[in-house]
């Protein structure tokens, strides 16, 4: 994870209807950034809709969420679609922003090792300086989690 009170890494990526988002482009406001494995699994429709279910609380906050993974930018239309979620999905099947917020690491699943995403969410406030990071964080738990972080 990366240390709080670092500047957040930059990034510039496109969502899931093809337009390019950067990190930039959300001073001002709070940025709930988080990295999740794979659309369309268990763990990460429950976390996605759970942020979902609480986006009025977040906006009212003054919060943006901004989901990340691997997955291309058609798999995260349909993903977005099939949830009517309702806020961004970023594609970033290089890697480089993954490994730029240290989510990109080596898993054990069922003996075997891999590489793959760490679910981690990070909060950056309005001048784009990381104030919490939580590191493996169970899917259904994390949007409560992070709500609760704003406060």
């Amino acid at each position: 994870m990366l240390e709080i009170g670092t500047k957040a890494p930059a990034f510039s990526l496109p969502d899931q209807n093809g337009t390019i988002h950067t990190l930039e482009e959300y001073k001002g406001k709070k940025v709930i950034l988080y990295f999740y494995p794979k659309d369309n699994t268990a763990g990460c429709t429950k976390q996605a809709c759970g942020f979902a279910e609480r986006y009025p609380q977040f906006t009212e906050k003054g919060a943006v969420i901004l989901g990340v993974s691997k997955d291309s930018v058609k798999a995260h239309k349909n993903f977005e679609t099939k949830y009517s979620l309702p806020f961004t999905l970023l594609s970033n099947p290089e890697l480089d922003v993954l490994q730029a917020y240290d989510v990109w690491k080596e898993k054990k699943t069922c003996g075997k090792i891999s590489m793959g995403v760490i679910r981690s969410t990070y909060l950056i406030d309005e001048e784009g300086i990381i104030v919490k990071a939580f590191g493996n964080v169970k899917a259904v738990d994390n949007p409560q989690q992070m709500l609760d972080a704003l406060e």
